[in-house]
């Protein structure tokens, strides 16, 4: 394992060994574990806008989508345990 410097200013450097303390952990500890989460965020935020994009450009390229009252029904009905068919995409009446 490698090692890196970063300087915390102190008021910081307090309230994560306040936090630490009370998770049960080691001060380097918290700061790995804060520092894994915060890379997991920014890859999940990274995915999420990718499939946007691509269901983006898919929208753009067919102009089909579900309406949200067949969307909301299907949610409904997995949510309630219920076995549903996913809606189909379709082109909206103009």
């Amino acid at each position: 394992m490698s090692t890196t410097t970063i300087r915390i200013e102190e008021a910081l450097k307090a309230r994560i060994v306040a936090a630490a303390e009370r998770a049960g952990q080691s001060p380097h500890a918290f700061i790995l574990d804060a520092l894994s989460d915060t890379v997991d965020r920014v890859e999940m935020d990274e995915e999420l806008h990718r499939i946007a994009d691509q269901r983006w450009a898919t929208l753009m390229r067919t102009g089909e989508s579900v309406s949200w009252t067949d969307a909301k029904a299907y949610m409904q009905a997995r949510a309630s345990g219920k076995s549903a068919g996913r809606p189909s995409p379709r082109k909206p009446a103009r």
